[in-house]
């Protein structure tokens, strides 16, 4: 699947997708590391909420064309979401960079602009739309699939203004990210959801951080996610923030609601 989704990117590339020229909303970027913590102080539970309409292991989640975009990304805000995460994939996720865009004039809250990242041309669009963080997902760059090491790209990044959830999912993948020089903004997302077979493993987030000494990182848990006990579990285990999609996306109509209950713990 992964090497699906790479020539996804490329394709989309190949197209002129990320070629953005007539607008830039590019900005200091806001930090959600900064928020996470902040949130944690208040004995809350920081969520990364995401929108997204579609994904190769549920397929269509909600159809965008009867959707009020700016409603879901209110109503995640006032939920009290840290940040936004918003799925700018075209194939498998049906994610675009305008609703990327419609949502940066909407919103001051950090924003992730969720994709497959495989060029730098993906850069440099997620700065010109708003992008406060981009993904860089390690296997990708440990199979060579992408136009240059992770080294190149978190330079690149750097250079850019962007800040990087890096994207770990196997021991020796988030092992390897724990000695890299992030960024004092940066920060490392482990996937419960193995992008091979798509099959979900909370348990990854607990194995990880059980083996491995977080230090001072802090440690985003994606995937699978659903509700307040998961949650309670993994943060047992030392995760400091969720990011949570799917699940909050299919309660369409109780986005706040559902929000509101994961991020106050009983």
């Amino acid at each position: 699947m992964i090497r699906r989704l790479v020539k996804n990117s490329f394709k989309s590339i190949d197209e002129g997708l990320y070629n953005i020229k007539d607008i830039d909303y590019s900005h200091e970027p806001l930090n959600l590391k900064k928020n996470i913590l902040d949130i944690k102080t208040k004995n809350k539970i920081p969520l990364i909420t995401e929108i997204k309409f579609s994904s190769p292991s549920k397929g269509v989640i909600m159809n965008r064309d009867n959707v009020d975009l700016l409603r879901i990304s209110r109503e995640m805000t006032e939920g009290g979401a840290a940040g936004l995460s918003v799925l700018t994939q075209k194939y498998l996720f049906n994610g675009s960079l305008t609703n990327f865009i419609m949502i940066r004039q909407d919103t001051s809250i950090p924003m992730l602009m969720k994709d497959i990242i495989v060029s730098e041309i993906q850069l440099d669009c997620a700065k010109k739309i708003g992008a406060d963080y981009i993904l860089l997902i390690k296997s990708i760059f440990d199979k060579n699939l992408a136009e240059g090491d992770l080294d190149r790209f978190v330079k690149y990044a750097n250079k850019r203004g962007l800040n990087i959830l890096f994207e770990v999912h196997h021991e020796h993948e988030f092992n390897e990210i724990l000695k890299f020089n992030l960024g004092k903004a940066d920060l490392i997302g482990i996937n419960n959801r193995n992008l091979e077979n798509l099959k979900i493993d909370l348990q990854i987030t607990e194995k990880l951080l059980k083996k491995f000494n977080k230090a001072k990182n802090v440690i985003i848990s994606e995937s699978g996610i659903t509700n307040s006990n998961q949650i309670k579990q993994l943060k047992n285990a030392g995760a400091d923030a969720f990011l949570i999609g799917t699940s909050i996306m299919e309660n369409n109509k109780q986005i706040a609601t559902k929000i509101k209950e994961l991020v106050n713990p009983i």
